[in-house]
């Protein structure tokens, strides 16, 4: 996440970037926080900067013209600048979440096709290359549910559901507690599709988002039965199905699954199964960052300057890979 201050407020959002050229000065010192640095030489230093061409940055020693946005999620966009840094305002701010419809209509996009691609680029910038195991602060729920339901026209019976892991980390409020208050609320949490309920499969989302030597509470399913042979303090809890009892046990984990299907099933109508890895990491993203929202305005702007997007032709043909999707 970048340093670099950031408004905090949506006056001062409007103020701080009004045009192009505002918006590419910060991405600029976002991608090159210690100076631009040319890829052809290597020098570091105060490139040459055009009026009329605001992406476009010009090495003083070997006069090569770098493109600001080449390499990342913004690379080759006709869409202005000021576009998607209003859509990474939206899209990380806005409580309930945008569907791409509600999204193309606050910003004026033309096509719907436009409007789908951003958010998926956006999307890819909401997952940090080297983002850290959770479960450093407090024990770690995990559980599995099914997200999706019944289909039309294809029988009956015929589900296209599939199977989504979490991982929250249940954190301890500090003393005094006020009447009333809870004890605890959700910290950092994790989800990803997972192919089934095996050990296998299980097993390797959590080595992928929980730190060894954390404590992990879980029902009494079988398939978390090798959580302690992978480094893991495992307290499992037998409900027999109970529902209550599950809730007991896990109820900071229930009450993600809760939101996330509310969310999927009321601002998206559902999604489909080749992009739902890029709604559970917008769910995750935003529920990470909850109390936190121009931070996560900045973050995502971040992340978009290191990371590239999926083209226009990877989303629709089904070539793009989603970061945490199942390898």
């Amino acid at each position: 996440m970048s340093n670099l201050p950031f408004p905090k407020t949506l006056p001062e959002f409007q103020k701080a970037f009004p045009d192009e050229a505002a918006c590419a000065a910060y991405l600029e010192r976002l991608r090159w926080p210690a100076g631009f640095v040319c890829p052809r030489c290597s020098v570091i230093g105060n490139p040459y900067r055009f009026t009329d061409r605001s992406r476009v940055l010009r090495c003083r020693n070997c006069l090569a013209d770098t493109h600001l946005t080449a390499g990342t999620i913004l690379q080759d966009t006709r869409t202005a600048l000021p576009v998607w840094f209003w859509a990474a305002y939206l899209v990380t701010s806005y409580t309930p979440g945008l569907s791409a419809v509600q999204f193309q209509r606050q910003l004026g996009i033309k096509r719907y096709e436009t409007a789908f691609q951003i958010l998926h680029k956006l999307r890819a910038a909401m997952v940090r290359p080297e983002r850290e195991r959770i479960g450093s602060n407090g024990h770690v729920e995990v559980d599995e549910t099914f997200v999706g339901g019944r289909t039309r026209g294809e029988g009956r019976g015929v589900t296209h559901k599939v199977l989504v892991a979490a991982a929250v980390e249940v954190r301890v409020l500090a003393k005094p507690y006020r009447k009333g208050e809870r004890k605890s609320y959700a910290g950092r949490l994790r989800l990803a599709r997972v192919s089934d309920r095996g050990k296998p499969a299980l097993g390797a989302f959590v080595k992928a988002s929980v730190e060894p030597g954390s404590t992990i509470v879980s029902d009494g399913w079988q398939g978390y039965d090798n959580l302690t042979t992978l480094g893991y303090e495992h307290q499992p809890t037998v409900t027999s199905g109970d529902y209550e009892k599950t809730d007991a046990v896990l109820p900071m984990v229930h009450l993600v699954f809760s939101n996330l299907k509310t969310w999927l099933g009321g601002t998206h109508h559902g999604v489909s199964q080749q992009h739902l890895q890029a709604y559970l990491n917008e769910f995750v993203f935003r529920f990470n960052r909850r109390f936190y929202p121009m931070t996560a305005v900045n973050s995502v702007l971040g992340i978009s300057m290191r990371v590239v997007g999926p083209t226009y032709q990877e989303l629709y043909e089904g070539e793009w890979k989603h970061p945490g999707a199942p390898k």
